[in-house]
């Protein structure tokens, strides 16, 4: 089942003009926005063909939730299995968030600029499968939870990149 790009708004934030101000900003980069359940009949926005449907493209579906236990369910069903993030000035919230989904880091946010971890490596979301006996370290898998204060990565401007042969051993 394909999965695609979700943005999860608390439902106070809609009560606001903040959520019409989001949604006016990302149509204006370009992106397609559609709306969930909740959201298509409340913003008066086109309704998204499936909370299961990926776009391939420059889209995004909003969804209005009641609570952060609610988001949780939301990306348990609908999900990508890949990365979740949450935007949130309660600390504790943050917390709750990062212990009910099973994945952190904002996808290739800062794989490449925190941790110098090719984005391009390729990511699977399925889970570990053992086929023979195994140790310990063949059964472990690494679970990445960034954290940051509103840091913005500025892209790679300014850095130069060296491709070289490596010597290869025999």
């Amino acid at each position: 089942m394909q999965r695609h790009e979700t943005l999860i708004v608390h439902k106070e934030l809609a009560q606001t003009s903040a959520l019409n101000d989001l949604i006016m900003e990302l149509q204006v980069k370009g992106v397609a926005i559609v709306g969930g359940p909740r959201t298509s009949s409340l913003l008066n926005i086109p309704k998204a063909p499936s909370l299961h449907h990926e776009y391939s493209s420059l889209a995004c579906t909003v969804e209005i939730v009641d609570d952060v236990y609610a988001a949780i369910d939301h990306i348990h069903k609908h999900g990508s299995a890949h990365t979740d993030c949450i935007i949130t000035e309660d600390s504790e919230v943050a917390e709750v968030f990062l212990n009910g989904v099973d994945r952190g880091v904002p996808s290739n946010f800062e794989l490449y600029y925190v941790y110098r971890k090719s984005v391009k490596v390729g990511v699977s979301t399925s889970r570990i499968h053992a086929r023979s006996p195994l140790g310990v370290e063949g059964l472990l898998t690494t679970r990445w939870i960034g954290r940051g204060s509103g840091h913005v990565v500025n892209g790679d401007k300014g850095l130069v990149y060296t491709h070289k042969d490596l010597a290869l051993q025999d």
